[in-house]
């Protein structure tokens, strides 16, 4: 698996999502995935994230929220991530909303799920392992991975509340996730300086 290239992603120190959203799309293509036209306007619909870290190629991610109903409680949300790339690890609390429970299927590509829940086992994962920076080493030290694919499965979050996280596979990944309603309130970050 090889990560793409940090250094590819900023001008002048500054995250450039315009590069990193095509990134995603070459991916897609790759994958066999649809790039929708509403995709490609410059609108916010489908955004590129960097956490505020300025490391991409570790940290990032795109999205596109389909729907986040706060009345009807329902959230629907694709998640891209490249090749060795990972969101940043966190967990959903509850604030005026109740805590965020998910669920995710892989609909392109494969991505690896780490969560705080299970038995710890990121040594039966080595080209993970390796992959993963300092900072997710740190902040969560007995991982239980899972290698998730493109076969119709749906995970669950383990365990309401839990930190988790997952990484894009060799060939990176499309995700849904499934939940109910995302309240920004109630998004914890196991850094602090990460920026959603």
């Amino acid at each position: 698996m090889s990560k793409v290239n940090n250094a590819d992603f900023y001008r002048g120190g500054v995250f450039d999502a315009g590069r990193a959203r095509q990134a995603y799309f070459d991916m897609m293509k790759r994958l066999g995935a649809p790039v929708y036209e509403a995709y490609k306007k410059d609108d916010g619909f489908f955004w590129a994230i960097d956490f505020n870290r300025g490391e991409f190629a570790s940290f990032g991610m795109a999205g596109v929220f389909w729907c986040n109903e706060q009345a009807e409680g329902y959230f629907g949300h694709e998640i891209f991530l490249l090749p060795g790339q990972s969101i940043a690890e966190h967990s959903h609390v509850a604030s005026a909303e109740p805590a965020k429970m998910e669920s995710w299927q892989v609909r392109y590509g494969s991505v690896y799920g780490f969560s705080e829940i299970g038995d710890p086992n990121l040594d039966v994962f080595p080209e993970v392992k390796a992959l993963l920076s300092k900072e997710h080493l740190d902040s969560l030290k007995s991982f239980h991975v899972e290698k998730w694919t493109a076969d119709g499965s749906c995970r669950k979050l383990a365990q309401t509340g839990s930190w988790h996280f997952m990484m894009g596979g060799p060939d990176g990944a499309v995700v849904t996730e499934y939940a109910n309603f995302h309240d920004n309130a109630g998004l914890r970050f196991s850094n602090p300086n990460v920026k959603f």
